[in-house]
């Protein structure tokens, strides 16, 4: 099931309605659809760089909206909608465990290594911090500051650099964002501490 979807968003890279199936693909991998959008957004930019921070700015709000309704889909309809598809993922375990460890620093260390490198998937997290009614102006700043930064750092690099910086990306990534996240963190500690 998750190759037939892969395929079938690959071939959207290619469409004339790219644009729109990315803005689709990008609400959704946030709330409900297993494929990252990078599965469109890379060969996008990839095959029409002029474009690449045409296409960061759509990928990034959407994944916002998508994200927002992945939060409201915690806050009120968790068992009809949200435990259905976790199982459908095979994701229910990992959920639970989440759960039990938050609190706002590790929501929010969970939406920024998320937004950044999909650990854990961002569905997953956008669910989670609705259900714990995690603030919502709060995990909408920090979406736009994690999917954003990915986005587009990814458009700039991927313009500049083309298929030589795509091999480096997909073997660092995780390593990357874990990276940012500490920095992040480390920043926003040393700003309460010095408040």
């Amino acid at each position: 099931m998750l190759r037939a979807l892969y395929d079938w968003t690959l071939r959207w890279s290619a469409s004339r309605h790219a644009g729109t199936a990315l803005g689709v693909v990008s609400f959704t991998e946030s709330s409900v659809f297993p494929v990252p959008a990078d599965v469109l957004f890379l060969p996008m930019c990839l095959a029409r760089p002029e474009r690449a921070m045409r296409y960061a700015a759509i990928a990034t709000v959407a994944s916002v909206l998508g994200g927002v309704f992945g939060w409201a889909i915690g806050v009120w309809a968790f068992d009809a909608l949200a435990r259905p598809l976790l199982e459908l993922y095979g994701k229910t375990a990992a959920f639970d465990a989440l759960k039990g460890q938050t609190g706002t620093w590790t929501i929010l260390a969970m939406l920024v290594t998320s937004g950044l490198s999909h650990i854990p998937p961002m569905k997953v997290v956008t669910i989670l911090s609705g259900v714990v009614a995690f603030d919502l102006k709060l995990f909408i700043l920090s979406a736009i500051v994690a999917r954003g930064g990915r986005f587009f750092l990814l458009a700039v690099l991927l313009r500049r650099h083309g298929l030589r910086i795509t091999a480096f990306l997909e073997a660092q990534m995780n390593r990357i964002a874990l990276g940012l996240a500490g920095a992040a963190l480390l920043a926003f500690i040393l700003f309460e501490v010095l408040r």
